[in-house]
């Protein structure tokens, strides 16, 4: 829900503060607010994020670099699929969200294609919206959004959101539309890669929502989003039904974390700014003020994982194996911990995580020995 005027033009002041003297925000985009939906144990990105701080530059200024992000090659690919998939006034796209989706409405013979044009993203919002509540006012009818604008509250600001298509049924309910250049194989894609675009389309569910609401009488949002990829090693489209419930509550709550981001900002030392042009030593002290819920499975999703991954090692910490083995290891939180209690050195024999290190061990040394028994003959 949005924060209380005052409150909230307090907060923008003090984000204001933390990117640094006439530094512009960067939005936050879907890809982001899903990042964030995946780790949100992780108060850097929070707070970095909420303050629109340009985490590319600043991975840049802190020596460590980010590779993440599509190459052109990538993008001009993905592009050239889009525009396949929505050919013919969307004909195909459609017909595969009838097919997964639909089965039970009308063949969609023909559509409505609503012009989305207008000035400035605050234009592009409002015509969208007025566009889906036309749509769903005109009942038995297929309508398609191509790259409509929609807006999520995010700490008080809105956040503007360009899904690759919104469709609109025959009995007047939404449905977002993810377009993947990723090729779906015999009928399955990488999992990773799905689960990721599974959080950026529950992102758009929570926007359209927000629209949803706003109605007279609130259309239904579904739930099940339609997830177009290559199928298998050619450029034909495909495509699956993917449930993004799960995915939709854990994006709500941690926006709902995110509008008591002042939290995190009151406990940073009073100065504390995330400006690229602050010397090296201190905006390494103003990031490392902050902590940080390094897990491998950043470096896909972060721009700051290369720098946060160095800390993790350095300071030896059980999260850079991975949230299954740090999950598994309960109060042991560094690698050196694990190895002391492996070795008998230290640890309750009672914690059953350390009473499975102790028969790990064991059973390795046991091995090790056979192994060398077996050399010397």
């Amino acid at each position: 829900m949005p924060l209380p005027r005052t409150r909230g033009t307090a907060l923008r002041h003090r984000l204001a503060e933390l990117r640094g003297p006439d530094v512009p925000a960067k939005a936050l985009d879907a890809r982001a607010l899903a990042a964030l939906a995946a780790n949100p144990g992780c108060k850097r990105r929070a707070i970095l994020d909420g303050a629109g701080v340009n985490k590319a530059a600043l991975a840049g200024a802190l020596g460590s670099p980010s590779a993440f992000g599509q190459s052109q090659f990538a993008l001009t690919r993905g592009n050239a699929f889009e525009a396949k998939v929505k050919a013919d006034g969307g004909a195909e796209l459609l017909r595969l969200v009838r097919e997964k989706l639909d089965r039970g409405a009308e063949p969609p013979a023909h559509a409505r294609v609503p012009e989305l044009t207008a000035t400035g993203p605050e234009g592009r919002t409002a015509r969208t919206a007025l566009a889906l509540r036309e749509a769903t006012e005109a009942p038995g009818e297929w309508t398609l959004l191509d790259h409509p604008m929609l807006a999520l509250d995010v700490a008080g600001s809105p956040a503007f959101l360009e899904p690759d298509a919104v469709v609109v049924h025959p009995d007047g309910s939404w449905t977002v539309v993810e377009i993947k250049s990723f090729p779906m194989l015999d009928g399955s894609a990488d999992p990773a890669k799905v689960g990721a675009a599974a959080r950026q389309a529950a992102v758009y569910v929570l926007a359209l929502e927000q629209v949803a609401a706003r109605l007279e009488s609130a259309p239904r949002v579904r739930e099940r989003v339609l997830l177009v990829c290559p199928k298998d090693f050619s450029n034909l489209p495909t495509a699956s039904a993917v449930d993004v419930r799960k995915q939709r509550a854990v994006t709500a709550r941690q926006l709902d974390r995110l509008t008591r981001i002042e939290d995190i900002a009151d406990a940073l030392p009073a100065g504390t700014c995330f400006s690229p042009e602050l010397p090296a030593a201190d905006l390494t002290a103003a990031v490392e003020s902050v902590p940080a819920g390094y897990a491998p499975e950043c470096l896909s999703a972060c721009e700051l994982a290369f720098h946060c991954r160095a800390r993790s090692l350095e300071s030896g910490a059980v999260t850079s194996l991975g949230r299954s083995v740090r999950a598994e290891l309960g109060g042991l939180t560094t690698v050196e911990d694990v190895l002391s209690a492996a070795r008998g050195e230290s640890g309750d024999p009672d914690d059953p995580a350390v009473a499975a290190l102790r028969r790990a061990a064991r059973l390795r040394a046991e091995a090790l020995g056979q192994e060398a028994v077996a050399g010397c003959r």
